[in-house]
Parts: structure tokens; sequence; C-alpha cells
């Protein structure tokens, strides 16, 4: 089988717009309050953010009757933030999967290859991440780190706050960010995935332009909204105790510098090619893409595959920077492989334009988590 490397170069003497027909569509479903509705989780795609989001309000989620302190135990959740410019790029995390709480953050300067990295494990549960994204802020405080996150998508903005001390081993560091999540310039994505039963994921993603400053060893950076892009994803879920999940993101600017940016994933969802959590932006417009396959014919170390079977998604991943994790202890266990690297291929939107993808910069998240 040809990888979409040598498919895309097929592709490069093709004129910036091509259109083709599609195959692959998707409903989008009319905004509503929750995906929860008298105590059935409901399953389907929307282009706004739900009023609120309470997985303990799903009745039985799980065969034998439990407390609600044993169903609460077994939601996993988080909220990730990615942003990037021609010269950065900022991953941070903070999640909670009941057995303890951890915070990561990972800079990385495209210009001479540093790299800046932190993780904090806080066992316990200590704090869980708001149910609504309307107006609602979480933070976390330990000795020599700070980390807030205030959403307020009802005035259209998302602010990230952090500040991580110098230590012998690393510089300090120290982020503001705002996220311009316009209503008329940006369109977001909501879903309500399947596992089994009445056992459900929910998922919240968007692409949007970003400002702010972030002092990394007393050395200042500005990031300008006309040329740093960011997703904000919103996660929470009845994962299995065994969870498997490859995440695929990038973002920048196509030959015509528009705004464009794709979030992929491979879960353990059911129905995919009816509802997942892929998607593609361009210009803030909003295309769901349909399930694909992530594959790694010469391993992890060489070039990553994701395909679709409608002929929408057709990219090479290639890594540059490995970044590599594990923990293993008795009652949990967790595997990441996340590196940084190039996109190449082709995209399709919902108006059946190619998307010509020529080395973009982004990541690749191979997670494993027991617990």
């Amino acid at each position: 089988m040809n990888t979409a490397n040598d498919r895309y170069k097929q592709f490069e003497n093709f004129p910036e717009k091509c259109y083709t027909f599609i195959v692959y569509t998707r409903e989008i479903l009319p905004p509503r309050a929750s995906p929860i509705e008298d105590g059935n989780p409901l399953q389907g795609t929307w282009n706004q953010a739900f009023e609120k989001v309470d997985l303990l309000e799903i009745r039985k989620p799980f065969r034998y009757p439990m407390p609600r302190w044993a169903r609460d135990s077994r939601i996993k959740e988080w909220e990730c933030f990615n942003v990037q410019d021609d010269h950065f790029m900022l991953e941070a995390i903070l999640c909670n999967v009941k057995l303890y709480r951890m915070a990561q953050v990972l800079l990385y300067d495209k210009d001479n290859g540093k790299k800046f990295i932190f993780r904090k494990l806080m066992p316990g549960t200590g704090w869980h991440l708001p149910n609504s994204l309307a107006n609602a802020s979480v933070d976390s405080r330990s000795s020599r780190f700070f980390f807030r996150i205030h959403v307020w998508l009802d005035a259209d903005t998302v602010k990230l706050d952090l500040n991580i001390e110098a230590t012998r081993r690393r510089p300090s560091l120290t982020v503001h960010l705002a996220y311009n999540i316009n209503s008329q310039d940006v369109t977001p994505m909501a879903v309500s995935l399947g596992f089994t039963g009445q056992r459900i994921m929910y998922v919240y993603k968007a692409l949007a332009p970003v400002r702010g400053d972030m002092v990394f060893g007393g050395h200042h950076i500005s990031l300008k909204q006309d040329s740093c892009s960011g997703f904000f994803c919103d996660y929470k879920g009845f994962f299995p105790y065994r969870m498997q999940e490859t995440i695929c993101s990038a973002a920048g600017f196509d030959a015509e510098n528009r705004r464009f940016g794709f979030h992929i994933a491979e879960n353990q969802t059911r129905e995919t090619n009816k509802n997942n959590e892929n998607a593609l932006w361009v210009n803030g417009r909003l295309t769901p893409l349909p399930s694909v396959r992530i594959t790694m014919p010469s391993g992890p170390d060489a070039d990553w595959v994701i395909q679709d079977v409608e002929g929408m998604v057709d990219l090479t991943f290639t890594p540059k920077e490995q970044n590599k994790s594990e923990a293993r202890l008795i009652f949990t266990n967790t595997d990441l492989n996340a590196p940084l690297g190039y996109y190449n291929g082709m995209l399709v939107n919902a108006e059946g334009e190619q998307i010509q993808v020529r080395n973009l910069f982004g990541m690749i998240e191979k997670l494993y988590l027991r617990v």
C-alpha cells in the first residue's frame, strides 16, 4: 500500500484548489443544554458547547448499582491547550483521573530545537474540572508551580495562566494566553461518543486565534493572534480501565494565508464512522471528518500514516523530536509517546476542496492509561 507521503507527491503539481466529490457527511445537531436527557446519554455532533456536562446524571452507567463517589471515581477528565506560531509550540494539560491529578507543560523552540518539559503528579482528587464552559475557572498550585484555566465562552474567550519557578535543572516559565473564540469567526465542535451501554465520552474542541505573552528564562516572547493559533479541548468520560487513544493535531496557515488546522483521534468508542471526534477547520469553518486508521509501518520513530476510507484524510507524520514518558505503579500504568514533527499530505473540507498540507508542524500523542 502506498503511504500518504507517496500520494502527496502526486498532488505537488496540482492547483492549490482542487474540488472532489465527498462521500462522508455527518449531521450537525441543533444546540442543546446537555448531552444527557432523562438519565440517558445522547450521541452526536454539535457546533456549540453544552450549557452543562455532568456525567453523574447518567442513570446506571454500570451494570450494578454504585454509590455516587464510586461512579465519580471512574470519570477521567482533562483540559488541554496546544498553541503555536512560526517560532514556538506550547502544550499544556491539566487532568484529573481521580487516583491522581497531573499538570504537564511542554514548550518547544522551533528555531534552535530546545524544549522545556514540566510534569507534576498530585495524589487524590483535590479538585474537579467545571461542568460548564460558560464562565468557570480551575486552578492548581503548589510550591514553585501555578496553573489556572478560565473558560468564559459567554465572553468568547478562554484564558490560561502558568507560572513555573526555576530550579537548578530548568529555567522559569510564565505564560498568559487568551483565545479569541468569537462565535462569528470560530465554529467549535462538541461530540458525545459511546463506549458500551450507558457509558460515554464527551469532547469540546475549538481552533482559534491566540494572543498573549510568555517569559522563558528571562526572555520575553510576544504572541500575536494574526500569526498564532491554538486548540482548546475539554474531555470528560467513563473511559475504559485500560484506555488507549492516539491524537494527531497541527495548525498553521495555507498558501492563501487562511488559518487552518486539524484534530484527529483513534480511540475505543463505537460506531466511529457515524460519529467521532475528528475535525478540520479552515478560516474558522468546521468540517467533521471520518474515522481514521493511524499506523506506524516502520515503528514509532519513523513515519506515521493517518488515513480514512472516504478519501478526505491522507497524511504522513514525520517525527523530529521524541517525547516519551511512562509511570508504572501498583494501581496504575501510563505510557505516553508524544513526538513533535511535520505533517504532509492532503485533507478535504466541507466544500470538497483539497487542502494541501506541506511541512505543517504538529504533534502526535499515543496514550495507554490503566487506572
